[in-house]
């Protein structure tokens, strides 16, 4: 072999540099299949033998995603190109310098980038546990990825450079005061990172709602410089990760943990409309069953009253009745009593608020038993449908701006159904 690399040195003689380039041609050949070899061969054996482990993504329909490797099997072409060129006849020092330094560099840059992918699988591995969106590990191996590369831009300066190291490394202690002005959002933001996963304020799936930010929406991923949320409507808000330090939000989780989400909403009634109720009326609501106990328990305290009043020998005036407010009051109540779609653990009220010039605020305060929003306004419409719809059987209105309709119709009055016969 020896032999005939002389005598093909000798016949490329006359020719200057000609020896040099096919040797320099043999090399990157060399490389080439080396790279093709470890790709097409290793790869695939590697491959094979992954494919019924649980390196499987379930998601993908059971491909199995090696992406360290591939990444790493670039090394092998610049360790023979490094090995190689020093043999390479008639090439100056400094060209083999430079070039094994380049090769040196792209090898560390390599491990770097296989070593990131790696981490990102990490990532997707730890996700697939059932408690990974409660503790999130993303911000961490962020930090780990950071470090990583500032030791690797240190590493691949001194190699270009052909300096030490640590001497580079120790020299970088006095502009540690400069590098912590230029990553002060990524200290900020992994401190902020730390406490959100240590108290878990924030948690993926969480709906968050901040105002500062335009945030109204389900959190969908937790970094380390920002948070991010879908909306509503279906865009993209991201929200600095220290923001949610410093700044006040919402987080609706609370809500859909308790398994009840409040309805609060009141019904504005015509305050004109309220009006006591003879007894022909109070004998007409004992229709609604729902109000039986309260009428029978109203009657028996009238009675009590008006008895002292008459022993009294008080002025009928004095008198108490039984008013159509008070007896829609007692229907509403015990209608969100009996409602399935109204959690009946939790507060329930029908309140009267302070009136205003809108009218007579009638709240119902409750909870309904689905949290889902769907759901939850679908219950919220179906009660107040009815409670609208029920009103005129009270003889009571609800208060309306008065419109373009006629006059007469906009100041009629509103009487209870006569009963029949």
């Amino acid at each position: 072999m020896q032999a005939q690399l002389e005598r093909l040195q000798a016949a490329l003689a006359p020719y200057p540099w000609a020896y040099t380039g096919l040797a320099i041609a043999a090399l990157l050949l060399a490389a080439w299949l080396a790279n093709w070899l470890t790709k097409r061969v290793l790869l695939r054996g590697i491959q094979r033998a992954l494919a019924a482990t649980t390196a499987r993504d379930a998601a993908s329909g059971g491909e199995v995603r090696l992406r360290v490797i591939p990444r790493l099997a670039n090394v092998v072409p610049a360790m023979v190109i490094a090995a190689g060129i020093p043999m390479v006849p008639d090439l100056p020092p400094q060209v083999v310098a430079v070039v094994r330094a380049l090769c040196q560099a792209f090898i560390v840059l390599t491990i770097a980038l296989a070593l990131s992918r790696a981490i990102d699988l990490v990532n997707q591995v730890y996700e697939r546990r059932p408690d990974a969106r409660n503790k999130p590990i993303k911000g961490y191996l962020q930090v780990a990825k950071i470090v990583m590369f500032a030791l690797v831009a240190i590493s691949i300066v001194a190699t270009l450079i052909g300096a030490q190291f640590l001497h580079i490394l120790t020299g970088l202690g006095a502009m540690t005061a400069v590098l912590m002005l230029i990553f002060q959002d990524t200290i900020l933001s992994l401190v902020a990172s730390v406490q959100i996963s240590n108290d878990g304020r924030v948690r993926i799936g969480d709906w968050i709602e901040m105002p500062s930010q335009n945030a109204d929406g389900d959190v969908i991923d937790i970094a380390l410089h920002t948070v991010t949320v879908q909306n509503w409507d279906k865009t993209i808000t991201t929200v600095p990760t220290k923001k949610l330090i410093s700044d006040s939000f919402k987080n609706w989780r609370g809500m859909s943990e308790s398994g009840g989400r409040r309805i609060k909403r009141a019904l504005y009634l015509d305050q004109r409309s309220v009006r006591f109720l003879d007894e022909d009326e109070v004998a007409r609501m004992r229709r609604f069953v729902l109000i039986d106990g309260y009428l029978d328990r109203k009657a028996a305290e009238i009675r009590e009253w008006n008895a002292t009043l008459a022993e009294r020998g008080a002025e009928p005036v004095n008198r108490r009745r039984v008013t159509n407010l008070g007896t829609f009051r007692a229907y509403v109540e015990q209608y969100l009593r009996h409602h399935p779609g109204i959690h009946q653990d939790m507060t329930l009220l029908v309140r009267q608020l302070q009136p205003t010039a809108e009218g007579l605020p009638l709240e119902i305060y409750c909870f309904s038993s689905d949290v889902r929003w769907a759901f939850y306004e679908g219950i919220q419409a179906d009660i107040f449908d009815h409670l609208l719809a029920i009103l005129p059987e009270f003889g009571l209105r609800v208060f309306q701006t008065l419109g373009d309709a006629p006059l007469d119709l906009r100041l009629q009055r509103v009487e209870p159904p006569q009963a029949a016969g």
